[in-house]
């Protein structure tokens, strides 16, 4: 860990950082604040996992760095840099551009993210359109792609339609488009959520072993514990639109620090050691999230709730050298984050 002291060099700086983000949409009911004070980093060559139950705000996050927010979304504070540079402050066609050649994004349905009318090698094709490049060495890029996420046959297969391919395999043209412009930065939204349990192992080995080959970096959003586990370096833990906790992947599995953290821990059926019909949950459901709300986010569920719980929000604790809650029952620890 650098020191104070330190001169700060360029490679220090992380490749995303999201500051203090607050996002509302709003809806007949009123606004509803679906991120609040969010603040995240992912390092340069580096997988980034943001877990949490649905509801949360993980997809809302990664689909506000890539800008594809539905018109009633508005960010109403903080900031979203990438290398430096605050997404948020370009011009439309300055951060579609940046954003097609150094940002990339993996869907959550393979079945839906491809245009079933058109042949996957046009989709290939028409992806690598900042490219000076000719149609037939774009081509050539494509099924080279498609070889190295593991299509069978490319050369042919490559002018075949979504729907001549079965899920997994649509998964992996959907990786394959998202890596041929070479990103900084690949945005992976729920990748296996449509995929069987052997599928869904395939691709997490597949993204691990491309981005240790590639370098480039990964924001991985999941609701699977084990997945994370397995492709990330570091996690953040996301609660009712707020992270509740983050650090390194395994200083979080082994010792988490808020509440919610363990619940979700518990809850994870790979942790199980006896054979159970009956899969623990967390008590309770996620808060609405309309209008404001004092205290801490998770205080109607947590078994260790107190008074100043409901009362007042907590601040975030440092647990490690890298690892941070937002917990009250931490303020003993009294290393208060600036």
């Amino acid at each position: 860990m650098r020191s104070d002291d330190s001169v700060p060099h360029i490679s220090d700086r992380p490749l995303l950082e999201i500051r203090d983000l607050n996002l509302d949409f709003g809806t007949p009911q009123g606004r509803l604040h679906a991120l609040r004070n969010i603040s995240l980093e992912v390092p340069a060559a580096q997988v980034v996992g943001v877990v949490g139950e649905s509801g949360s705000g993980k997809s809302t996050l990664a689909y506000a760095v890539m800008g594809l927010l539905s018109e009633n979304a508005d960010v109403t504070a903080g900031s979203i840099l990438f290398e430096g540079e605050d997404l948020l402050k370009m011009p439309a066609r300055k951060r579609g551009n940046l954003l097609g050649d150094c940002v990339s994004m993996i869907f959550q349905d393979p079945m839906t993210a491809l245009n079933p009318v058109r042949t996957v090698e046009s989709q290939m094709i028409d992806v690598q359109h900042h490219k000076q490049k000719s149609r037939g060495e774009k081509r050539a890029r494509a099924i080279g792609m498609l070889h190295r996420v593991g299509i069978p046959d490319p050369q042919s297969r490559i002018s075949g339609y979504p729907h001549h391919f079965s899920g997994g395999m649509r998964q992996r043209i959907c990786i394959a488009m998202a890596l041929l412009v070479n990103p900084a930065l690949l945005i992976a939204d729920e990748p296996t959520t449509a995929l069987d349990a052997t599928l869904e192992v395939q691709i997490i080995h597949l993204l691990q072993d491309l981005q240790r080959e590639l370098g480039c970096s990964i924001l991985f959003v999941s609701h699977h514990l084990g997945a994370v586990a397995e492709l990330c370096d570091r996690v953040a833990v996301m609660y009712a639109g707020e992270v509740v906790e983050q650090g390194p992947v395994r200083e979080i599995f082994h010792n988490p620090a808020h509440p919610y953290t363990r619940a979700l821990l518990e809850c994870d059926p790979g942790r199980l050691k006896q054979k159970t019909r009956a899969l623990p949950t967390i008590p309770g459901e996620v808060p609405s999230l309309l209008g404001s709300h004092m205290g801490c986010i998770f205080s109607a569920r947590c078994p260790q709730v107190f008074d100043r719980c409901v009362q007042e929000k907590p601040v975030a604790y440092a647990v490690g050298s890298e690892q941070v809650a937002r917990c009250h029952l931490l303020e003993k620890q009294r290393m208060v984050l600036a």
